[in-house]
């Protein structure tokens, strides 16, 4: 482990996290432990343009720098490429970092902090990161202990003197502009509702949609809910597969947009859905979560802070993180009804939550 005393006051911090979803979100107690400790800090994120929604109007973000990373190691050697990367570089120099902090724990978030040209670099020590060898490209490196991804991240930022408080994402502040189109959605549905998520980034993370199907009617019935189904890009199939098998216990929504997919989690009484994105998103928003956790380490990847909102069975070869093109027996044990069981008693320990804290108000 390096570390180095500042040298001067940090006015210009660099968050270095530029995907994916559910990494974002899991990084934003960092955002807010920053904001915080050094309220008078300019803050800016580095993030890739397809993610860059997601933090544009946030308020304790002063400058976003967008790249396109996965994009441009198609084609690296292309003019296109080349003058994109040099408009990103010279974003980060005017943006002028005194303290560049990688918190992706790779190559691409450790040369990211180096092209940058903040007079500080600091990530995770070598055994604290994905690439080991990344960290060649920090000048200070810490040690980054803590069983969730939160904790590790918030470790990082530990060392620079900023006041102990617990994990906060800020849910009042993640995509909190109005989105006109998802309020006229939701003020035309009276109906409770559940949302079901039902892509994920990994084929072994996704549930099969014919069995999303089969618990959207047992909500529905055993309930009396809605169930919405949002479409992200690339998965139409998968939403319309769960509708289909859902006996019209289900409805699809186009939910391309980062906003209107906040404001329907935001409205729903659950989000049911695999280790993804948009599960972690409602979890940060303050919705009940049920995560269904496949080949990750549900104490790394879970719902940060409520381990009863995972169901989860281990196997000997649980928490592989290995990416396969379908859902494998981490997934397949976990059955339509027994998921389905644990949605209802989860909608009704938050429905007795709720009367309780009225009646006591």
């Amino acid at each position: 482990m390096s570390r180095q005393p500042p040298e001067a006051p940090i006015l210009n911090v660099l968050i270095i996290r530029t995907s994916a979803m559910g990494d974002i979100v899991h990084c934003l107690p960092v955002l807010t432990a920053l904001r915080h400790g050094m309220p008078e800090a300019r803050i800016g994120w580095v993030v890739e343009k397809t993610f860059a929604p997601l933090l544009e109007d946030h308020p304790d973000i002063d400058e976003l720098i967008v790249v396109r990373l996965r994009e441009w190691r198609k084609s690296i050697f292309s003019a296109a490429t080349r003058g994109e990367i040099t408009g990103a570089r010279r974003a980060m120099r005017r943006f002028d970092a005194d303290l560049a902090i990688d918190l992706m724990g790779n190559h691409k978030g450790g040369v990211v902090a180096f092209a940058s040209g903040a007079r500080r670099t600091l990530g995770a020590s070598r055994a604290f990161r994905r690439e080991a060898s990344s960290a060649l490209w920090l000048g200070e490196t810490v040690d980054a202990p803590g069983a969730h991804a939160v904790d590790r991240a918030l470790a990082i930022v530990a060392g620079l003197g900023l006041p102990s408080a617990p994990a906060d994402f800020g849910a009042d502040r993640i995509l909190s502009c109005r989105h006109e189109e998802a309020e006229a959605f939701l003020a035309e549905r009276s109906r409770p509702f559940v949302v079901i998520q039902a892509g994920a980034g990994w084929g072994n993370k996704t549930y099969p949609p014919a069995w999303w199907g089969e618990v959207a009617r047992r909500i529905r019935d055993e309930a009396g809910l809605g169930v919405w189904v949002p479409i992200a890009p690339g998965e139409e199939h998968l939403a319309r597969a769960v509708v289909e098998s859902s006996g019209g216990a289900a409805r699809s929504v186009e939910a391309f947009a980062f906003a209107f997919l906040a404001a329907l989690l935001r409205a729903s009484r659950l989000v049911l859905g695999g280790d993804t994105g948009p599960v972690h998103l409602a979890h940060a928003l303050g919705t009940p979560v049920l995560c269904l956790i496949g080949p990750t380490d549900p104490k790394r990847n879970g719902p940060y802070g409520a381990v009863d909102r995972v169901l989860f069975k281990q196997l000997p070869c649980s928490c592989c993180y290995k990416r396969f093109d379908q859902a494998k027996a981490c997934l397949l044990n976990l059955s339509p009804r027994l998921v389905a069981t644990r949605a209802l008693e989860t909608l009704r320990s938050e429905t007795a939550s709720h009367e309780s804290v009225r009646e006591s108000g």
